[in-house]
């Protein structure tokens, strides 16, 4: 015989830690707030040890055996697995990896809407890595490629800074860019799209555009003229 809804799951999340009374077991390894470990005893000795230095008994490892509590606030011992939690999830962030394709000819309007790209992603603290292939006849004029991503940088520098110089790798140029830190990193334009004041550096200057000049990409085509290749789709 079928049952009309399926049996509800008791289990504790994994964030879920126990307390006192509502540890299960019936002896526990203590360690004080210095780390210090007293020994394994009975759970209602530990809760008494808990409640004379006016602590908490919390149990921080419940798959130990016996499992591990220790004698802490147990206010204070969240507010340190928050800021763990949190400095944790910042480190993963900022490992995140996203990439931005340019072309030696690119279209100016595409440059920009690459560069706002460039900018999100720095301002979220996470690393973008530029790529610019070169296509057919485009290697015989590299240089017009390397001065694409020297204005890319260039326009990144209140929002992030080249991990090393732009390198030519096969048939590309590749450059890594890390976000600057929050205090020096310059305030995403986008915010003035919801009535915020416009991103602005302590030393008064402006910030950067989000389109470039077209003469640099449409001399850039005029020196490779239409050869047949289609650039890279905007983001």
């Amino acid at each position: 015989m079928s049952r009309p809804f399926s049996p509800r799951n008791f289990s504790p999340p994994a964030s879920f830690t126990r307390v006192n009374g509502k540890i299960r077991a019936r002896e526990v390894r203590v360690i004080d707030d210095d780390q210090k470990n007293l020994g394994v005893m009975p759970l209602g000795e530990a809760i008494s040890m808990a409640r004379a230095r006016g602590v908490d008994l919390v149990e921080i490892a419940a798959n130990a055996t016996p499992p591990v509590c220790r004698l802490v606030d147990f206010g204070k011992f969240r507010y340190e697995q928050a800021k763990q939690e949190k400095e944790a999830r910042k480190h993963q962030h900022a490992n995140k990896v996203k990439e931005i394709q340019l072309s030696p000819n690119i279209d100016p309007h595409d440059f920009g809407v690459k560069l706002q790209h460039a900018i999100d992603f720095l301002c979220e603290d996470m690393k973008v890595k530029v790529t610019l292939r070169f296509r057919g006849r485009e290697m015989a004029h590299k240089e017009f490629g390397f001065q694409q991503v020297e204005k890319l940088v260039k326009c990144l520098t209140l929002f992030g800074h080249p991990d090393a110089p732009a390198k030519l790798i096969g048939k590309g140029i590749n450059i890594m860019l890390s976000p600057l830190p929050r205090a020096k990193r310059a305030r995403n334009p986008r915010a003035s799209e919801t009535g915020a004041v416009p991103p602005s550096t302590e030393a008064g200057q402006a910030p950067a555009p989000t389109e470039p000049p077209p003469s640099d990409a449409e001399g850039n085509g005029q020196q490779f003229g239409n050869n047949g290749l289609s650039d890279p789709e905007p983001r």
